[in-house]
């Protein structure tokens, strides 16, 4: 129950007076609307109209306007929240401006969310809040002039207002029984191991590459999105080339993958085509990652399904799109490759008896790699696009269509799911080149059955 008393006069002064960056930085999802609900500052009805609102801002100013209403502990439970949201940069925003605006005789135990009011946890708190690396969201930092960059790791970096997260959908356990006979095996719980691999600030002294603006989103979007999805994260940030070889390798020697149905690695960094950057500017190419997990180098993830999502630049170019004409696609009548079709018969009696007397000697073979699917963010030789609030392009769409769709659909349509969403994106930066600039993801498979995750469904219960 909330008190009878509003909320003080110093946190409405401090909710008002930063209020414009609040509206323009707030991430309001549903886990930071939860944590407000599950301390009673929030009624379920003022959860659903935050949570209608059709922009981030209106999300924000809405939430703005109901928390000086909500009493005494309201102030204290959304800096909470904040800090349960990975949003410390507002936290600190909003608490060192109430130390400022404090009295030097004001106790520190008034502050209801801290219990440490000693001088030495003050003393730590102020220089924690002027530390000049706190990071900043880049619509509140003044950005300096940026030192010249390579074309090949230009990764756009575009604002605009993004789909809110949402949970995962469950599978029911009529879909699980009638799709999991032509599916992957997938029941175990965890589903498997989840690596996130997320570059975003990268050595100056090293390499000439910018900070990754709105990375940070995306790595906590993956953890999240496959969190949920009862996968066992290791999320790894800021790596050297020879840190992500070790990272890697290691992940893909883990024992756990004997008990588990699959695996999934995410890669974030800036990239060229075949390629993604370490903080130092060194490539790792993305052949090796594959072979680290091919069926030769890990044999505990023979015939798994192996996920592989990558958010990089593929090359310099940007896509600026085309002008869509009227009337319907052109057709091309589709060849067929007969040439070999009679041998194969041939072969195939030639060499059915003998094989039928060694199947019981020879062990089944596989090839050096399959049951593969890899997502890129985009096609070879183009640039990614990233909004440096929201995260990339890429990854909120496979964020929203995994939530919404695994329930129901394999994965290489979700990717095609994903593809249609792209597609449909335009960039947001009115007077620059980037405005109305385009992307297209793509996806390539060796899996060799149906890939459905069946989220929150445990037959073996």
């Amino acid at each position: 129950m909330l008190g009878g008393c509003g909320m003080k006069e110093i946190d409405k002064v401090a909710l008002k007076k930063n209020s414009v960056a609040l509206c323009k930085e707030l991430v309001v999802d549903e886990l930071l609307i939860q944590y407000l609900q599950a301390e009673d500052i929030l009624t379920e009805s003022m959860a659903e109209t935050i949570l209608a609102e059709t922009t981030s801002q209106k999300r924000s100013w809405r939430l703005l306007t109901l928390l000086p209403k909500r009493g005494p502990r309201a102030f204290g439970a959304f800096c909470a929240a904040l800090k349960e949201t990975e949003q410390e940069h507002l936290f600190n925003l909003l608490i060192r401006f109430r130390d400022r605006e404090n009295s030097p005789t004001q106790s520190e135990s008034e502050i209801s969310f801290t219990q440490d009011s000693s001088p030495a946890k003050k003393r730590k708190d102020q220089e924690r809040f002027t530390d000049p690396k706190l990071p900043l969201s880049t619509e509140e930092c003044a950005v300096p002039a940026k030192r010249a960059r390579t074309q090949e790791s230009m990764e756009m970096c575009l604002d605009a207002d993004s789909p809110l997260t949402t949970a995962v959908l469950p599978c029911t356990q009529e879909f699980y029984l009638s799709h999991c006979d032509q599916a992957y095996p997938m029941s175990s719980s965890p589903r498997g191991l989840a690596l996130v691999l997320s570059n975003v600030r990268f050595e100056p002294e090293l390499s000439e590459l910018d900070t990754r603006r709105g990375g940070e989103v995306d790595e906590e979007m993956l953890r999240r999105l496959f969190t949920e999805m009862d996968f066992t994260v290791s999320l790894q940030k800021d790596l050297t080339v020879q840190a992500m070889r070790a990272c890697i390798e290691q992940f893909a020697r883990q024992p756990e993958h004997a008990v588990s149905d699959c695996c999934v690695v995410c890669l974030l960094s800036h990239g060229v085509e075949g390629s993604i950057y370490g903080v130092d500017g060194k490539l790792l190419e993305l052949d090796w990652v594959f072979e680290r997990f091919d069926n030769a180098r890990c044999p505990l993830l023979q015939n798994k399904p192996k996920m592989f999502f990558i958010q990089a630049c593929r090359g310099e170019e940007m896509d600026c799109g085309v002008d869509q004409l009227d009337g319907d696609d052109a057709m091309q009548p589709t060849g067929c490759e007969q040439r070999d079709s009679g041998r194969e018969e041939n072969l195939d009696r030639q060499n059915r008896a003998s094989e039928e007397s060694e199947g019981k000697r020879l062990r089944v073979k596989l090839p050096q790699r399959s049951d593969m699917i890899c997502g890129f963010a985009t096609l070879k030789g183009t640039a990614a696009m990233r909004n440096t609030k929201k995260g990339s392009w890429f990854i909120q769409e496979l964020n929203a269509a995994m939530r919404q769709r695994a329930r129901d659909t394999h994965l290489s349509d979700i990717l095609v799911q994903v593809n249609s969403q792209i597609k449909e994106r335009e960039g947001h930066a009115p007077g620059s080149a980037h405005h109305r600039c385009k992307e297209m993801s793509e996806f390539t498979s060796s899996l060799c059955k149906d890939l459905y995750l069946f989220p929150k469904y445990c037959p073996n219960n």
